[in-house]
């Protein structure tokens, strides 16, 4: 039934500095805009197999929400944090702990790092390792993944 998740739509304070930040920060590729409804929809990888929207809306009407964006493992563990460095995103961790190291949820197991957009969406890049799941180790970093994982 389910296959995935298509779409997912925020509302946005301001919608040409959402937009900008979207397409020019994070490169995604505008798909539709709808000037009457101040909504623009943008594809998430590859074209016609997610999307995001989003909907200009009065600032009172804006609540933080958040959702992750799949990517490659390595380039989150290799390229993420300079690339929002580059882009002055303050980057942190799940654990929020001060450090802007990738945590990985060893549930599933996942590496990911997390940023906010201009309204305060709290964003994630996430990466699925190959790696068989030990949710009893919980959320640590890949450094320690790797040793954990090793002696599984």
């Amino acid at each position: 039934m389910i296959k995935g998740l298509y779409e997912t739509h925020l509302y946005v304070s301001n919608l040409e500095r959402s937009a900008a930040f979207y397409k020019n920060v994070l490169q995604l590729e505008v798909c539709h805009k709808d000037e009457k409804r101040n909504v623009i929809f943008f594809w998430i990888g590859a074209p016609r197999k997610s999307m995001l929207g989003l909907w200009q809306k009065p600032k009172s009407e804006v609540q933080s929400r958040h959702f992750a964006f799949e990517c490659e493992p390595a380039w989150i563990l290799n390229n993420a944090v300079s690339f929002l460095q580059r882009h002055h995103l303050p980057c942190y961790n799940f654990l929020n702990d001060g450090s802007e190291e990738p945590m990985v949820f060893a549930w599933m197991p996942a590496v990911s790092i997390y940023f906010n957009d201009p309204d305060g969406h709290v964003l994630e890049f996430i990466g699925i390792l190959k790696d068989d799941p030990i949710p009893e180790a919980g959320v640590v970093s890949y450094k320690e993944w790797i040793n954990i994982s090793a002696g599984h």
